[in-house]
């Protein structure tokens, strides 16, 4: 990797992170709106029944998403090929991994990756077309699968859309050659959610395995431990967001899934030069209520006691410095390029990572003991080691597994 040392925070670093941030202000830099879509806000009457997505939009002063189509000067937000610059996905020179510099994608993938969503989206395979032709990714070996057989409604907020853009975009964006199968649900009620998730798992056991990934979820409640069989399909690797405000949901707690938390990527605001990976305040992550703690995790039973900790790893999450998306199903009155982040984009982005590693484990709990194995290891994981989140900011990043990152993002395609 170019950047080996690329976490280690000096004062220079810091200081550098302060005076940007400053400049930034002054001229009136990265200002913009957080929109944080309906389908993302859980109410008290969904505990235990219905399921939310884990996105969080950012709208920046003077831009509609259809100015423009990315990259393009002045906004450094995140591409495939940033991504898989600041990743160690590619073999690059270029240290900033600058969005606007950058362009050689990730390679590979393999047999499938499936997204389960609620809802449908219309534009869905048009969208991932466009997206792959703007960023000179392969055209995508796609389908949309209803889990029912009837083609569901639409979401009538148009967010659940934005959500299967995002997920069918950003694990085809990481894994290119896999098959992407999105796999709709009648609605967002678990129910049908885990109506779809044996579908999914049946679509891709049938390709020869690979991964389902989840960037839905809710608070946790007792009866989740019944639950965790739906993801347990041989040949299937499940992941699952953290989601986006302190604390844990399910089912990122399960034992049978790759909970996936995220990080915030520093960039100079004039420059778009890589400074720094922190956590993202917002992640999701901490303990378990009703979980209890997985053989792969024993080595960590000093932080987390008897409970499931999560997350497992993490990817750049943080809409502040999000990753770009193509919808054309109408948000917020707007339809064309949108600047996403939370842990939604998370989950099927490390779903495409571990796919195009290419080691294809035969459960989640024999992918998780090889992250787990390789915990600590710089050639597999970036230790994030600066920055905090959880429950009134009380937890702190450190060496090793934290419950803000957990073992850290991604650094190639080893210990996968």
């Amino acid at each position: 990797m170019v950047r080996c040392s690329r976490f280690v925070a000096t004062a220079a670093v810091v200081s550098l992170l302060l005076s940007g941030a400053a400049m930034a202000q002054r001229k009136q830099q990265g200002k913009g709106r957080l929109i944080v879509p309906s389908s993302s806000i859980e109410n008290p009457a969904d505990l235990g029944r219905r399921a939310h997505t884990n996105m969080r939009v950012f709208l920046p002063d003077g831009y509609t998403p259809q100015t423009g189509a990315p990259p393009f000067a002045g906004y450094f937000y995140e591409t495939p090929a940033s991504a898989a610059c600041l990743y160690g996905l590619v073999k690059t020179t270029s240290p900033d991994c600058n969005p606007n510099v950058v362009t050689e994608n990730p390679h590979g993938g393999a047999n499938a990756i499936a997204l389960v969503d609620a809802f449908d989206d219309p534009t869905a395979e048009a969208d991932l077309d466009y997206f792959s032709a703007q960023f000179g990714l392969p055209k995508p070996r796609f389908k949309v699968v209803y889990a029912t057989g009837t083609q569901p409604a639409q979401d009538p907020t148009g967010d659940w859309e934005l959500e299967e853009s995002l997920d069918i975009e950003w694990a085809h964006a990481m894994a290119p050659h896999a098959k992407i199968f999105l796999v709709e649900a009648a609605s967002n009620s678990f129910g049908d959610l885990l109506t779809a998730e044996i579908v999914a798992a049946d679509l891709v056991r049938k390709a020869g395995g690979g991964e389902v990934s989840n960037s839905w979820g809710g608070g946790e409640f007792p009866e989740e431990v019944l639950y965790d069989a739906y993801f347990a399909t041989p040949g299937v690797v499940y992941f699952a967001s953290t989601g986006d405000a302190p604390g844990v949901i399910w089912p990122s707690t399960s034992p049978n899934v790759v909970a996936a938390g995220g990080t915030s990527i520093s960039r100079n605001p004039f420059t778009g030069s890589f400074l720094v990976e922190t956590a993202w305040t917002e992640t999701g992550g901490g303990v378990s209520e009703f979980e209890p703690r997985p053989s792969y995790q024993d080595g960590i039973a000093s932080i987390i006691g008897t409970a499931r900790g999560v997350p497992d790893l993490s990817f750049d999450s943080n809409p502040d410095t999000g990753v770009w998306v193509y919808d054309t199903t109408p948000f917020e009155g707007f339809i064309g390029w949108w600047i996403v982040g939370g842990t939604s984009v998370a989950s099927p982005s490390l779903a495409g990572i571990v796919n195009s590693a290419g080691d294809f484990h035969h459960s989640s709990h024999g992918e998780l003991r090889e992250i787990y194995k390789n915990l600590g290891n710089p050639h597999a994981f970036n230790d994030t080691t600066l920055g905090y989140c959880g429950p009134y900011a009380g937890y702190f990043v450190g060496a090793g597994w934290d419950p803000c990152t957990g073992v850290g993002s991604v650094n190639g395609k080893s210990g996968k």
